[in-house]
């Protein structure tokens, strides 16, 4: 079992730290009540695999409660339950500038200056940061950063999951599909609802892909196209993005969009990437 506590100051990401652990399929509980440590780890070691990887935040939300997380702690180690303790810290004119906006109040100065809150919250968790396991400075971390680290820390070989993409056609009468990361626009090539014989097929269908990529335009683009997106996944990939969105928009979603949607997912299939092709529109009428 693998068992996260995360603690550390206010302000210096534990949410988002809770949160990339949740994109590694741990589950996950914010504010945990120190008093119940234990017992939980207990109750999740004896699950049957069923909560085997488990991540919890306990922090000063707790009031006069967090003392006993130090004795919770302790308690895990006679019971031979593993964990491991993130501490995560930032310096305090970080902390300030970020609760400036956020326009939140400290946890332990709710009617005052933040500066005050950090201080007590600093002398509350000198102990339990003697303890920590992992310990990490946010100060200068973007998002993406904080993710990475959180990957290489708690993320066995067989936990790691790559980046999933999709790639979606879609028509532009019916809109953009929300989620798009990337969207490429088709209707400049030749269009086969306007062939009689073709109108009923869709781009899945081998006579309309024949049409399409007939045209050297539309073979050139596919070609452009493939390697622009070949060259672009990794790099979102260093970003920490988990899922990339890439949508093919023709304007009914029935023909130019399917088929070069296709093509796509092919191409990047043949050079091992793991893909999943989807047709928004191709049904409508």
């Amino acid at each position: 079992m693998k068992f996260i506590v995360i603690s550390g100051m206010s302000g210096a990401g534990r949410t988002r730290a809770l949160r990339c652990l949740e994109d590694m399929n741990f589950y996950c509980v914010d504010n945990l009540p120190p008093v119940l440590v234990s017992k939980f780890a207990e109750m999740c070691s004896q699950s049957q695999g069923k909560l085997d990887h488990v991540a919890v935040v306990v922090d000063v939300r707790s009031g006069s409660m967090f003392r006993e997380l130090e004795g919770q702690l302790q308690e895990m180690k006679k019971k031979d339950l593993p964990y491991e303790l993130l501490f995560l810290d930032a310096k305090d004119e970080i902390l300030i500038a970020r609760y400036k906006e956020t326009r939140r109040a400290h946890p332990l100065a709710p009617g005052g200056r933040a500066i005050d809150g950090i201080v007590r919250e600093r002398e509350i968790l000198q102990d339990i940061k003697r303890l920590a396991t992992h310990t990490l400075d946010t100060s200068a971390m973007q998002p993406h950063h904080l993710k990475k680290r959180m990957r290489d820390l708690f993320s066995d070989v067989s936990d790691g999951l790559p980046m999933t993409i999709d790639i979606m056609s879609f028509g532009f009468k019916y809109g953009i599909p929300l989620d798009s990361d990337l969207v490429f626009d088709v209707r400049f090539l030749p269009n086969p609802f306007y062939v009689p014989e073709l109108k009923p097929l869709t781009g899945l269908d081998a006579p309309v892909r024949d049409y399409i990529m007939a045209h050297p335009q539309s073979r050139a683009f596919c070609d452009k196209l493939s390697d622009m997106v070949r060259f672009l996944i990794p790099q979102y990939a260093e970003e920490g993005k988990s899922n990339l969105v890439i949508s093919v928009g023709c304007t009914g979603g029935k023909h130019r969009s399917v088929a070069i949607a296709a093509f796509l997912a092919e191409a990047l299939t043949s050079t091992g990437t793991v893909c999943r092709l989807l047709h928004r529109d191709k049904e409508k009428i």
